[in-house]
């Protein structure tokens, strides 16, 4: 790019900030989208998302001494890790409390993560029976708990049976079975709205990591909801393994194991977070076999840890947004791993997130050096680019054309030293994905920082800055200082004078990804700041104590002497700046 596009670029991006800054709504206009949301809420509370009407049926049950009127009561069913509650009144659990993980959102925190306790929350099974829908929710089953194992019997309108069977078998599994004696009209469906909890200290990416995932029987790979907007999915003819209620860190599951969910529709609604208290609302419908009497399925209701999901050997560890293709594979099998092994020899997570930069730093050396050693022929050759400089000093494109034929003689390439920067892309955007989205480092304390999966702030600001946020991070910010440093060392023998913007432009790059990074995990922007200074003192090792600036310039000379031949890309980069040039020429003659 020449002076001229990028100082376009800078302006349409001011521009574009200008335009958010003044055309963001204000306080009063966002009330009052809210207050309408609510309205349009309150009139579809009976419940937009399915049209079935169920029939309320059944508060009383019979035995062998006669009717006994049953009241809800709350039957929990609990290990070292999980403790379940379950509902009389429709059979469903109504609050799933995680013993070993606390919350981390600043209102509640350092009380236990409790999911699928909303009272908004809605789990039945809708049984149509003739001209009728019959819906569990509002049947009392009575109770029969031994062990870990909890029996509800209920009674259709018909007189016959329906029962529910849950059972704790370990760690945070439950076996789940629904049964029936019924002769059903159509398919029967499972209703599941669920509205999610706020968490975690960050909620706009706890927002951004939650959502309802599901997978097809035939796909190997899982399917969600959009999880930055509104969305709807409508799978018709297409059997699922599971579907899935998902925050940031845990989730909700359920698996079906002697049959395929059916025809399914998942919606998920975003929620105002400065209004609301909740993530988002996640609403679920599947059909389930119309000629089967039982239904036997697998809860799973825990954090989002790999191998806990993995062992389900269905794919259910696809819910952890570890990124998808070539990113989500690194992140899986290579970044994960890494940090397991080095784990478990190292208590902090900040002290692993070091270890493991240095380790990559090292591997990655070869390619660093080998750009420096680029830079570093390149800036041998000053003298020569100097000269074509003066002598074409009003002819940008005549000096890149004179510049490239100096490269070519001494059989050097302006594009290597880039290259071995490009293929750490894949590592960056891997770990960008990674941080947020593992468990590992949720409530990870290191220095400054709370917690290694959400930002480290030491100063509120007390307003926000658009694109900012109302928190300085440490962390973000050290990155930016160390990126400023870092550029300067490794471009400080560069030549610019063809493009003297650029050098400006690189310093201004890490001050405009500030606010990028200023609400991101503390584990990513602590390593960015850990690797930028790892990469400063390579820098400085290898120009002052390794590469030898006049042997460099004797080998130039060598090379110089050697016949050439001209690459491809080479010669048609030559090819376009002649033609370039020819253009140029033609239309100062027109002039």
């Amino acid at each position: 790019m020449d002076r001229n596009q990028i100082i376009g670029f800078i302006l349409i991006f001011a521009t574009l900030l200008i335009w958010t800054m003044t055309s963001s709504p204000s306080k009063e206009e966002l009330q009052q989208r809210q207050r309408m949301k609510d309205s349009i809420a309150q009139i579809s509370v009976q419940d937009t998302f399915e049209e079935i009407t169920t029939t309320v049926y059944v508060d009383t049950i019979g035995d062998s001494t006669g009717t006994v009127v049953l009241n809800e009561e709350i039957v929990s069913l609990e290990n070292d890790l999980i403790k379940v509650d379950i509902s009389t009144k429709g059979g469903r659990i109504v609050g799933s409390t995680l013993k070993q993980y606390q919350r981390s959102d600043l209102e509640h925190r350092d009380e236990l993560v409790v999911l699928n306790a909303d009272p908004k929350n809605r789990f039945e099974f809708v049984f149509p029976i003739g001209n009728q829908n019959i819906g569990t929710s509002s049947i009392f089953f009575a109770p029969e708990k031994s062990g870990n194992k909890l029996t509800l019997r209920g009674v259709m309108p018909s007189g016959k049976p329906i029962v529910q069977t849950y059972e704790l078998i370990g760690d945070y599994t439950i076996d789940y079975k629904v049964s029936h004696g019924e002769t059903l009209s159509d398919a029967p469906q499972l209703i599941w709205n669920e509205t999610l909890p706020k968490l975690e200290k960050s909620d706009v990416y706890e927002q951004r990591y939650s959502t309802v995932y599901f997978k097809e029987a035939d796909d190997n790979s899982a399917d969600y909801c959009s999880c930055t907007g509104d969305d709807v999915e409508e799978l018709t003819g297409k059997p699922l393994d599971w579907f899935s209620h998902s925050n940031q860190f845990f989730n909700t599951s359920l698996m079906a194991k002697n049959f395929k969910f059916g025809d399914a529709r998942f919606e998920t609604v975003m929620t105002d977070l400065k209004q609301n208290k909740s993530l988002k609302s996640i609403k679920s419908k599947v059909t389930l076999p119309q000629d089967q009497k039982s239904y036997d399925m697998t809860y799973y209701i825990g954090p989002n840890e790999f191998t806990n999901l993995k062992a389900f050997d269905n794919g259910l560890e696809q819910i952890i947004p570890f990124g998808s293709s070539i990113f989500g594979t690194i992140n899986r099998y290579v970044v994960r791993p890494a940090f397991d092994f080095l784990s478990g020899f190292i208590n902090s997570k900040g002290v692993v997130i070091i270890v493991l930069i240095f380790v990559i730093k090292m591997l990655l050396y070869p390619l660093l050096y080998k750009m420096l050693h680029s830079q570093a022929k390149m800036a041998a050759l000053k003298p020569e680019l100097e000269v074509i400089k003066s002598k074409h000093k009003d002819d940008l494109q005549k000096q890149q054309m004179e510049s490239m034929k100096v490269y070519q003689e001494f059989g050097v390439s302006p594009l290597s030293g880039c290259m071995p920067m490009l293929l750490q892309m894949p590592i960056w955007i891997a770990l960008y994905r990674f941080f947020p989205a593992s468990i590992t480092f949720r409530r990870e304390p290191f220095l400054w920082a709370e917690d290694l999966s959400s930002y480290d702030s030491i100063m509120n600001l007390g307003f926000e800055i658009p694109f900012f946020g109302s928190h300085l991070s440490l962390f973000t910010l050290l990155w930016a200082i160390s990126t400023v440093i870092y550029t300067y060392y490794s471009t400080k023998n560069v030549d610019m004078s063809a493009n003297p913007a650029m050098k400006y432009v690189q310093y201004f790059m890490p001050l405009m990804f500030l606010g990028f990074f200023n609400s991101y995990a503390s584990g990513l922007t602590a390593y960015m700041f850990f690797s930028n200074l790892i990469n400063i003192i390579q820098i400085i090792v290898t120009k002052n104590f390794i590469l030898d600036n006049d042997k460099i310039r004797k080998e130039l000379e060598i090379k110089k002497l050697k016949p050439k031949k001209k690459g491809g890309f080479q010669s048609r980069l030559e090819n376009a700046l002649k033609q370039q040039q020819e253009l140029s020429a033609q239309k100062a003659k027109k002039k």
